[in-house]
């Protein structure tokens, strides 16, 4: 649960509103962590790329199951989990704070 409360507050800009659910400031709707789940369904994982893509990351198809933003790469069984994969290691490597445009971005 870890890697999906991390890319839902970290991309997608949710907050953590109870310790089952986040809340969408943009949209103004509460979201069940039930009802995102983006390892296991695709267009979940979507929502991730293009948040990603607004960001100015370029997403990269590599295979049935490896995908890229920039040079961040992951894999996964399914490419819904490769995009989650990826898109948690963006965080991991944002974890540090510094001055890059992409870490601006995340805030």
């Amino acid at each position: 649960m870890k890697k999906i409360d991390s890319i839902a507050r970290r991309i997608l800009g949710w907050k953590l509103n109870r310790w089952d659910r986040w809340y969408d400031y943009e949209k103004g709707i509460f979201i069940h962590e039930s009802d995102f789940q983006p390892e296991k369904n695709l267009d979940h994982a979507m929502l991730i790329v293009d948040r990603l893509q607004d960001l100015g990351f370029t997403y990269t198809i590599k295979g049935l199951s490896k995908v890229c933003f920039n040079d961040i790469c992951a894999t996964g069984e399914t490419l819904a989990q490769a995009i989650t994969n990826a898109a948690y290691s963006i965080v991991e490597f944002s974890s540090v704070p510094d001055t890059t445009r992409m870490w601006q971005k995340l805030c």
